[in-house]
């Protein structure tokens, strides 16, 4: 009798990625996806073929759901001050509320990049290209429109800016408190005013 699909794999790839995102992916159990997810060990071979593969799906499914949604909702401002204010401001008050300290699933497979495949640093990678193009972007429009000073310089203020945000991020998972953390986003708005 062929193997029949009982549960929503959307569903089922959402808890993995809450449990790869807690514990990261060398100390999540294949136990720990499988009674996350609410599956048995066959439909769990069947569904997802190994735990490298759900972690690439989970991976790809919240850098396309969380982090290209957010900063496609920033694009479609046109204000590119208050979409890059906003970014720290959104950072910061989810780092209020995750008790859990997860912080980004992104930059927290960044810390542990060199353990992974090609394909992860890939995905990360390109991740950050993209926030990083993001902030350039919203930088050279607020200097054409008139918001952001020209002698700023586009390149090297969206890195300082990326790598405020992946401070953040760190540092919100219980190594700064709120203060802190406020201190960081001011220091964003800083670089482009």
């Amino acid at each position: 009798m062929p193997w029949e699909k009982s549960f929503d794999t959307d569903q089922a790839i959402d808890r993995a990625t809450q449990v790869f995102w807690a514990k990261g992916y060398e100390a999540t159990s294949l136990a720990d996806l499988m009674n996350a997810m609410g599956i048995n060990k066959g439909s769990f071979y069947n569904a997802f073929g190994s735990k490298k593969k759900l972690f690439t799906e989970s991976l790809l499914k919240y850098d396309r759901e969380q982090r290209k949604q957010f900063f496609a909702d920033l694009s479609a401002m046109n204000d590119p001050v208050t979409a890059i204010t906003k970014i720290f401001d959104e950072l910061v008050g989810q780092s209020l509320s995750d008790k859990e300290l997860k912080g980004c699933f992104l930059v927290n497979t960044a810390l542990d990049l060199p353990n992974h495949d090609k394909d992860t640093k890939g995905t990360v990678t390109k991740g950050f290209k993209e926030v990083v193009s993001f902030f350039k972007a919203q930088i050279e429009l607020g200097q054409t429109s008139g918001v952001i000073p020209s002698e700023i310089n586009p390149d090297i203020t969206s890195k300082g800016l990326f790598a405020l945000l992946v401070g953040l991020r760190v540092l919100s998972r219980g190594a700064y408190d709120y203060e802190s953390l406020k201190a960081i986003r001011a220091q964003a708005v800083d670089l482009i005013s």
